[in-house]
């Protein structure tokens, strides 16, 4: 009788392993895919398109969508909080490439940055926010303690007098219009949209020159920019075109 006891729960333990078995096959069919999905060539969609000669207006609610951006320049940073005003001052108005702060660049061009070849891409963000992040990992570029700059034209109607720059970015930025600093937000800081607004600002009729760099170490990045009238309205009659 014990033999025959043990040899049943033998036979109902093997029952078992072979159910857990096939029990688990469903899963590991189901894990081949994810697999195959993590060693696809990464890409920037849907988080972007390429930008068309064709001008482009703000979205909606004003947003700049269009842009020109510089894959990330390395720039080493282990936290956000060093983004101290000093620090971002410093950090973005050091020339890391030639005519950084007059270049009008047109897509695929290429700057050299301590020996390594970057490259400018025309894209139109299909979020308000442009994801910096999403691009530099789209195209295998390095995305923590990294330092990004763009660029886009603004072409105003007429002439618009009273205007505010309204930005936002994760971490750190500054922003030139025409040539001139208008907004800078420093800290370890999330993307919220209107987190600064600068002081009143003229657009000259015609094509103004809108220039960013944003900064950030670990965790995401990108920023939101628009214009605003004095009533905090989204100023929408604008274009964008490449530089």
């Amino acid at each position: 009788m014990k033999t025959f006891r043990k040899l049943t729960a033998l036979g109902i333990g093997l029952l078992a392993v072979q159910a857990a078995c096939a029990a688990q096959e469903p899963a590991r069919a189901k894990a081949a895919p994810s697999s195959a999905a993590a060693a696809a060539p990464r890409t920037i969609a849907p988080y972007f398109t390429p930008a068309t000669p064709q001008p482009k207006a703000p979205d909606a609610d004003g947003f700049l969508q269009r842009w020109m951006l510089l894959e990330p320049i390395a720039k080493p940073n282990r936290t956000n909080t060093v983004f101290t005003g000093t620090y971002v001052q410093s950090a973005l108005n050091t020339e890391y490439f030639p005519d950084q702060f007059t270049i009008l660049p047109h897509n695929g061009q290429k700057v050299t940055v301590a020996s390594q070849e970057l490259a400018w891409h025309a894209l139109d963000s299909t979020a308000f926010d442009v994801k910096l992040f999403r691009f530099a990992y789209g195209l295998n570029k390095p995305t923590y303690g990294v330092l990004f700059w763009a660029v886009t034209v603004v072409n105003s109607p007429r002439e618009m007098k009273n205007v505010r720059l309204a930005a936002g970015s994760n971490s750190a930025s500054m922003w030139w219009l025409n040539g001139e600093d208008v907004a800078d937000l420093f800290d370890d800081r999330r993307m919220v949209m209107d987190d600064v607004v600068s002081r009143r600002l003229t657009l000259k009729k015609g094509r103004n020159v809108l220039r960013g760099a944003v900064i950030n170490g670990p965790g995401l990045s990108d920023f939101c920019v628009r214009f605003v009238d004095e009533d905090g309205n989204p100023v929408k009659d604008l274009t964008l075109s490449l530089p």
